[in-house]
């Protein structure tokens, strides 16, 4: 801890070798918060640690100048530059050169069966916080039912409400949801 600090000084003084040492020192811990970052991506993510890794050392540690003046300082650039980056990937991914308007579909031995379409949970996420803004408890009803996987009795107890609430709160957020979600198309 005493190096990395003395490093950071050293590295405030205009001594860019230090840069380099600090990486050594921060290495594996770096791994290890890219890995967590992975693994909270989606299948798929062609990313790896140690690529997330060294490609947030160049975006924050390959300036000409860099500024790190603590060890809090340093990891909180290096977090930032990682989640950067895998938002860098994901709209790649999602661009229309690179197939962003196709549907992926899995062809099963023998079967050929229409797409089912799959849910954009960015677009659950959009709308499910335009009805929280209108009814917080609706919106606490479809994070049960939805996400939670609660059955509507269930989420009712859990509520304080009774169940034909429930019903009708449940009903009216399907309809608002759908609604919201189809409304770009």
């Amino acid at each position: 801890m005493t190096d990395l600090t003395d490093l950071f000084s050293q590295l405030a003084d205009g001594k860019p070798a230090a840069a380099d040492r600090i990486l050594e020192l921060v290495y594996d811990e770096l791994r290890r918060l890219a890995a967590r970052k992975l693994a909270r991506e989606e299948p798929g993510m062609t990313l790896q640690p140690t690529a997330l890794v060294h490609e947030a050392w160049l975006r924050i540690g390959g300036t000409q100048d860099p500024d790190f003046r603590n060890r809090s300082y340093f990891f909180a650039a290096c977090g930032e530059a990682m989640r950067r980056i895998l938002v860098d990937s994901a709209r790649a991914k999602q661009r229309l050169q690179r197939g962003g308007d196709r549907k992926r579909v899995e062809l099963e031995s023998g079967l050929a069966q229409a797409p089912v379409e799959s849910l954009d949970i960015l677009a659950l996420d959009e709308a499910l916080t335009k009805l929280a803004l209108e009814s917080p408890r609706k919106a606490s009803l479809v994070e049960l039912r939805f996400f939670a996987g609660m059955e509507i009795e269930e989420a009712a107890l859990a509520l304080s409400i009774s169940r034909a609430t429930a019903d009708r709160d449940w009903a009216f957020a399907k309809a608002f949801l759908h609604l919201e979600i189809n409304k770009g198309g």
